[in-house]
């Protein structure tokens, strides 16, 4: 469950309010697709030390959650620009954790891969995200996919990982554990002392079960992160289009 709601933690209400188009004009307009979540539980004292101190650790079941998520993305644009070949579709892997602040529950970043050199300084630059290139390949046999990165840039790091999807799944209910760990609208990142907020809205994530085949990474030790213990908890997840807000100061 939830944990109990203390000082500014969000309950279910905040969580489920998420869900909601923020008010005003989005900047971008993206595609996700071809997703696994793979997430470990994790101590909180594990990501105390790597998450900004204004950030509050969100908690399900006493226990912090760490996550490893490869996908495609396409269609990504400014609002009024057309999609660019080669520039609007790339692949990405991100490493995240759960994050609130003032109530409003969100996304840490501690890395994110992508095979875009315009995506990665873009975000650097206007979102202050932790991008790095790599080379990225995707391929598909069926319902399998072969995923695997190789980070190019410095602190280097790999990922390979093979998952054969399912059946579709209903979506999360309000209050389990994937929606606590899926059903995230916002994103934090921290330049110069100062945390930043940006909203995103999509429709609610299409599940499904997946079989991870084989898996093995370095980039827990290349974000200087300990190792999590044990097998993650999968899901495939996708289509969804993603409108995304600029970033606030908060």
């Amino acid at each position: 469950m939830i944990d109990e709601k203390t000082a500014d933690s969000p309950n279910l209400e905040d969580r489920v309010a998420m869900i909601e188009r923020p008010a005003g004009w989005p900047v971008m307009y993206q595609s996700w697709g071809d997703l696994l979540f793979m997430h470990w539980r994790v101590p909180v004292e594990m990501l105390r030390s790597h998450v900004p101190e204004r950030l509050e650790i969100d908690t399900f079941d006493g226990s912090a959650w760490i996550a490893v998520t490869p996908l495609s993305l396409w269609n990504v644009r400014p609002i009024f620009v057309p999609p660019v070949p080669f520039v609007s579709a790339f692949y990405e892997l991100n490493v995240r954790t759960y994050v609130h602040l003032d109530g409003v529950p969100g996304v840490w970043f501690f890395s994110l891969d992508a095979n875009s050199f315009p995506a990665v300084m873009g975000a650097r630059l206007f979102y202050y995200l932790p991008y790095y290139n790599a080379a990225i390949t995707l391929e598909k046999s069926g319902r399998t996919i072969d995923f695997k990165v190789l980070r190019t840039d410095s602190p280097s790091g790999t990922l390979a990982a093979k998952w054969t999807v399912g059946d579709r799944q209903p979506r999360s209910e309000p209050g389990s554990l994937e929606f606590f760990l899926t059903e995230r609208y916002c994103l934090y990142a921290q330049h110069a002392k100062q945390i930043y907020r940006c909203r995103i809205h999509h429709e609610r994530w299409p599940f499904a079960t997946a079989a991870l085949e084989s898996f093995s990474t370095t980039l827990f030790e290349a974000n200087g992160l300990p190792v999590p213990e044990g097998e993650p908890m999968v899901n495939a997840a996708g289509p969804v289009h993603v409108e995304v807000w600029p970033l606030t100061a908060v």
